[in-house]
C-alpha cells in the first residue's frame, strides 16, 4: 500500500493517478510515477464492492461537492455522478481574457479534469453553445432563472438524467434560500421535485418511448451544519491508498478550476467545523433506516450481499439470490488479491463471467418488471466498471492517434488505434476498431485482429478515415469524432473498452479568419474616419493552398482593397490582409457587420477558429463568424488624454480606449512602483487589481499621492477577499456584505442620476437616460454600503421590488485631483459597445477638479 505522509507525497500520488487516467497534458514532459499503477488498480476495483448509486447535482462548474464526492467514490466505490446545469458562461476568468462562451468552453472542460480526479461520471443540463440553459449571469430569484432557462426544458433534462444514471441517494449543493444564488437556488428547487416526478411514468412519458425506465430515488439530503443534521462525513479520514484525506483528494479536484481561483491546501487530519460540506440533513425518503441513521445508505441495498436478501426476503427466484451471493464473493476476491496485478486480473475475470451468466439469468427470470429492470442496471454498471478493472489489472494501455487532429471537410486522414500489454498474462483475440460518425468513413490498411498480445508488445491497427464534404465544423460539447473499440479475451472471457483521442479532434474551417479588430466603435462626429482591419487567415487544408479574401460590408460602406489573394506553402500557416473600411456618407447610429470571406474555388470560409489551451485542460477550439462589430454613436473625446491602466487580467478595456483615441499605456508593476505617474491624466484600476497586482498595496500612497497633485484615479470594483480595506481610499468606502445582497443583477433596472449637473455627467458627453439602456447581463456588483461624506454619491440603482443602492457610483475631490470608485460592471458592458458605458467611461477618465 502507498502511505503518503506530506502533501507533496498526496499530490505527486493523486496527480500519478490522474496522468494514468486519462488526463490532458501540458506539452511538456512529464515525470512518471512507479505507484501509480497501484492507486489506479485500487481506484477500478474498489467499485465493484458495492451496487450503491448517488447523485450531486449543481448549477455551475465548481458547484460540486468535491470532498463528499472524493469519499463516495474513490473512499466507499459508489457509483458517483455530477449533475452541473450551466456552462459557466457568465463568469469571471482569473487565468485569461475569455468571457462569454469561450469562458464557458474552459469551465467545462475544467470539470471534465475535475471529474476524472474523483472518478466521477459527469451530466451536463446545458447541451450545446447558445443552449437555452446557460449562464447568464447572477440572479437572484428561481423564477427570473426559470424563465430564462425554460421551465419544462431544464427540467426534463433532470429528469432525464435522473433516469439514467438512477442515483439511490441525490444531494443538491445548496438550499434554496434568499441569500443564495438564483441559479443555485433553482437546482435545489428542481431536484427536490425530481426526486417524486422521476418515478412518475406520466411526467416526461417519452422518456419510456425511447427506452428509459421511472426511477424512484430512495433518499434525498441537503446541505446542513453541526448543530442539525443527519449524517456527518468523515472527510479528514485518511485513506492510505490514496495518502491523503477526501477533503484533501476533494481539493486537488478543485484545484482544476483555475479560471475560478479554486483549490485550497489543506493539512491531513479531522475536519474541524462545517465549513466543507460534510454535514447532510435527509429532507426525504422512501425507505425505513434506522432512527438515528449515521450512513446516506442506511435501509439501502449497499452490496450484493443486501440485495441478495432483499429478493430472498421476498421469496423470490432463488437462482437469482445465488447469483447475487456468488458475485459477493467475487467482489470480495478481487479485493483480496490487491495489489497482484496477476491475482486481481484472474479474479476480475472470473466475476466477469459470472455477472453474464446474472444478466442472462435475470433477463429469463420471473422477477417483477421494476426489480428485473433495477438487477439488470447495476448489472450492466458492474460489466463497465468490470472492463475498467481488467484493463488496470491487464495493465493495458489503448490509445488512438490521429495523424492529425486539426481536419478540413473532404480531408483524407490517417487513425491509428493501439494496444500495449504491460502485463504478465497474454491476451488473446484482440480486435481494434475504430467508430466515425455517419456519413464519414474509416477503412483499414492492415490487420485489426491479432491472435496474441504478449508482455511489452504493442498491436495497431491503421484507418484510412475520410471526412464528408458536409462535415459539420467542430461543436466543443460533442463527443468525439473518433471513438475507439478494443476488444480482448483473458481467462476465457471478454474485455471491451472504448477508448477515445487524448486531445480534441476538430474539423475546422478550410481559411480560419480572424480580424482585427473584432469588435469597434464608429464614432458619428467623425463618421469618414476610416476603420483599419486586418485579416489573419490561418491555413487549415493540407498542402499548398490559395485563397481570395474579401470583406462583405454594410450597404453604401467601402473596403479598400476589394480582394486579395494569399499563397499558403503549408497547413497552419498563417498570413494577413490589410483593408480600410469607410462608413457611408450618411451613416446613422446603429450596429453594423462587416465579415470576412475566404474563396478557394467552391470552397468558401466565413469563419474562424478560436484556439483556447492552458496546460490543464489541453487545447479546444470555439468556431465563431469571422466578423468585425460595429457600433455607431456620437462620442467627444479630449484631445492628448493619457491614461495609465493597471489590468488585472480580467478585462480588455484599455483596447477600446484605444479606438476611440485615448492613448492608454498599461502600467507594469515598476511603472506604479517606481515610474513618474504625473505624466498619466488618469489611472485606472481593472476589477479586483489590489487581488492580483501585489505591488499596489504597498504603492497605494504613491497613487493617493499622485491624486493629491491633481491626478484622476478610478478604481474599478473590488471584493472583501481581495485585500480591499476602506482605508485604501483616501476617504473610506466598506463593501457591502454578504456580497450577494450587494449587486443589481437586472440590466434594464432604472438608473437615478442622483447628481445630473455633475461634471461626470456632462463633460465631454452629455448623459442622459438613453445610456442607460442596452446593457448586458449587470448593473453593478459588489456595492459599498459604507462610504464618507466627501463622496459624491452619483446614481441610485437596484433590482425591481427592491432597496436601490446609491454606493455603486462614487466620486471625490482629493487634494488637487479626483478619486473615482465604481461598483459599474464596465468590463462587461465596454467589449459588447454598450455605447453608454463607453460614453460616461469616456467621462470618467476626463475629469479634472
Amino acid at each position: 500500500m502507498i502511505k503518503g505522509k506530506s502533501t507533496s507525497k498526496f499530490c505527486s500520488i493523486v496527480m500519478s493517478a490522474v496522468l494514468a487516467g486519462g488526463m490532458l497534458l501540458p506539452a511538456q514532459a512529464q515525470p512518471a510515477y512507479a505507484d501509480r499503477g497501484v492507486v489506479d488498480l485500487w481506484k477500478s476495483i474498489k467499485p465493484l464492492t458495492t451496487i450503491a448509486s448517488a447523485m450531486n447535482t449543481g448549477a455551475h462548474p465548481d458547484d460540486e461537492h468535491s470532498a463528499t464526492l472524493a469519499y463516495l467514490s474513490l473512499g466507499r466505490g459508489v457509483n458517483t455522478s455530477s449533475v452541473i446545469a450551466v456552462r459557466g458562461e457568465g463568469g469571471q476568468n482569473e487565468i485569461g481574457s475569455e468571457l462569454g462562451q469561450a469562458l464557458g468552453i474552459i469551465r467545462t472542460r475544467e470539470l471534465q479534469e475535475a471529474s476524472k480526479i474523483t472518478n466521477v461520471t459527469l451530466g451536463m443540463l446545458g447541451e450545446q453553445l447558445d443552449d437555452p440553459i446557460y449562464d447568464f449571469g447572477f440572479s437572484k430569484s428561481v423564477e427570473e432563472t426559470l424563465e430564462k432557462w425554460g421551465d419544462s426544458v431544464a427540467y426534463e433534462r433532470l429528469i432525464r438524467k435522473i433516469r439514467e444514471l438512477r442515483p439511490d441517494i441525490i444531494i443538491p449543493s445548496f438550499l434554496n434560500e434568499s441569500s443564495t444564488h438564483g441559479h443555485h437556488r433553482t437546482i435545489n428547487v428542481l431536484t427536490v421535485r425530481a426526486f417524486k416526478d422521476a418515478a412518475n411514468p406520466e411526467i416526461f412519458p417519452e422518456h419510456l418511448k425511447q427506452g428509459l425506465k421511472p426511477w424512484q430515488i430512495k433518499k434525498l439530503y441537503l446541505p446542513a451544519n453541526a448543530k442539525d443534521y443527519t449524517v456527518n462525513v468523515p472527510l479528514g479520514d485518511y485513506d492510505e491508498i490514496y495518502g491523503a484525506s477526501y477533503l484533501q483528494l476533494g481539493e486537488e479536484s478543485r484545484f482544476m478550476h483555475k479560471s475560478q481561483g479554486m483549490g485550497k491546501v489543506y493539512d491531513e487530519g479531522p475536519v474541524q467545523g462545517d465549513l466543507f460540506s460534510n454535514y447532510y440533513k435527509l429532507d426525504l425518503s422512501t425507505v425505513k433506516s434506522a432512527d438515528k441513521e449515521k450512513d446516506f445508505f442506511d435501509g439501502i441495498a449497499f452490496t450484493f450481499e443486501d440485495l441478495a436478501k432483499e429478493i430472498d426476503a421476498k421469496g423470490k427466484d432463488n437462482k437469482i439470490v445465488k447469483h447475487l451471493r456468488e458475485l459477493q464473493k467475487d467482489a470480495d476476491e478481487v479485493v483480496a488479491a490487491y495489489p497482484s496485478f496477476t491475482k486481481v486480473l484472474k479474479e476480475v475475470h472470473e466475476m466477469k463471467a459470472d455477472v453474464q451468466t446474472a444478466l442472462a439469468d435475470v433477463k429469463a427470470s420471473g422477477l417483477e418488471a421494476a426489480v428485473k429492470e433495477d438487477l439488470l442496471h447495476r448489472l450492466h454498471v458492474k460489466e463497465e466498471q468490470l472492463n475498467k478493472a481488467s484493463m488496470e489489472s491487464a495493465s493495458v494501455v489503448a490509445k488512438v492517434k490521429p495523424a492529425a487532429s486539426e481536419l478540413v471537410a473532404g480531408q483524407t486522414t490517417k487513425v491509428t488505434v493501439s494496444a500495449f500489454n504491460g502485463g504478465s498474462v497474454k491476451l488473446n483475440n484482440l480486435n481494434l476498431s475504430l467508430n466515425v460518425p455517419a456519413g464519414w468513413t474509416a477503412k483499414p490498411a492492415g490487420a485489426t485482429s491479432f491472435e496474441q498480445l504478449g508482455y511489452n508488445e504493442t498491436a495497431s491497427a491503421t484507418f484510412e478515415v475520410t471526412v464528408p464534404a458536409d462535415a459539420p465544423l467542430f461543436k466543443p460539447y460533442d463527443p468525439s469524432v473518433f471513438n475507439a473499440k478494443v476488444e480482448y479475451r483473458a481467462y476465457d472471457t471478454a474485455t471491451m473498452l472504448n477508448v477515445t483521442p487524448q486531445n480534441a479532434v476538430a474539423v475546422l474551417p478550410p481559411y480560419s479568419m480572424s480580424l482585427s479588430p473584432s469588435a469597434t466603435i464608429l464614432n458619428t462626429l467623425k463618421a469618414q474616419e476610416p476603420i483599419p482591419v486586418k485579416v489573419t487567415v490561418r491555413n487549415y487544408t493540407p498542402g499548398a493552398s490559395k485563397a481570395t479574401v474579401s470583406l462583405n460590408v454594410p450597404e453604401g460602406w467601402t473596403a479598400e482593397p476589394t480582394a486579395e489573394e494569399l499563397s499558403f506553402a503549408t497547413k497552419g500557416e498563417t498570413k494577413s490582409v490589410a483593408f480600410t473600411v469607410k462608413a457611408a456618407s450618411n451613416v446613422a447610429p446603429g450596429k453594423f457587420t462587416v465579415t470576412a470571406v475566404a474563396k478557394n474555388g467552391d470552397v468558401q470560409s466565413t469563419q474562424g477558429a478560436q484556439v483556447i489551451e492552458y496546460p490543464h485542460i489541453g487545447k479546444t477550439y470555439m468556431i465563431q463568424p469571422a466578423e468585425l462589430k460595429i457600433q455607431a454613436f456620437d462620442l467627444k473625446v479630449p484631445d492628448k488624454l493619457k491614461v495609465g491602466y493597471v489590468s488585472s487580467g480580467f478585462d480588455n478595456i484599455d483596447q477600446y480606449l484605444r479606438q476611440v483615441g485615448v492613448d492608454v499605456v498599461k502600467l507594469e508593476a515598476k511603472d506604479i512602483q517606481y515610474g513618474d505617474l504625473s505624466q498619466y491624466d488618469t489611472i485606472v484600476l481593472g476589477i479586483r487589481a489590489y487581488a492580483f497586482r501585489p505591488e499596489l498595496i504597498p504603492s497605494n500612497q504613491r497613487l493617493l499621492s499622485y491624486v493629491q497633485n491633481g491626478g484622476n484615479l478610478v478604481v474599478q470594483y473590488h471584493k472583501p477577499e481581495d485585500k480591499w480595506s476602506p482605508e485604501l481610499a483616501p476617504y473610506p468606502i466598506k463593501i457591502g456584505a454578504p456580497l450577494i445582497q450587494w449587486r443589481v443583477t437586472d440590466e434594464n433596472s432604472k438608473v437615478t442620476m442622483l447628481a445630473p449637473d455633475h461634471p461626470m455627467f456632462n463633460s465631454p458627453n452629455k448623459i442622459t437616460d438613453q445610456d442607460w439602456s442596452s446593457w448586458i447581463q449587470d448593473r453593478s456588483a459588489y456595492n459599498p454600503s459604507e462610504w464618507g461624506k466627501e463622496y459624491t454619491a452619483l446614481i441610485s440603482n437596484g433590482d425591481p421590488g427592491e432597496k436601490e443602492f446609491t454606493g455603486t457610483f462614487l466620486t471625490a475631490h482629493y487634494g488637487k485631483g479626483v478619486y473615482t470608485y465604481s461598483s459599474l460592471v464596465w468590463y462587461r458592458e465596454i467589449p459588447a459597445l454598450v455605447p453608454g458605458s463607453i460614453r460616461m467611461f469616456v467621462n470618467m477618465i476626463s475629469q479634472k477638479q
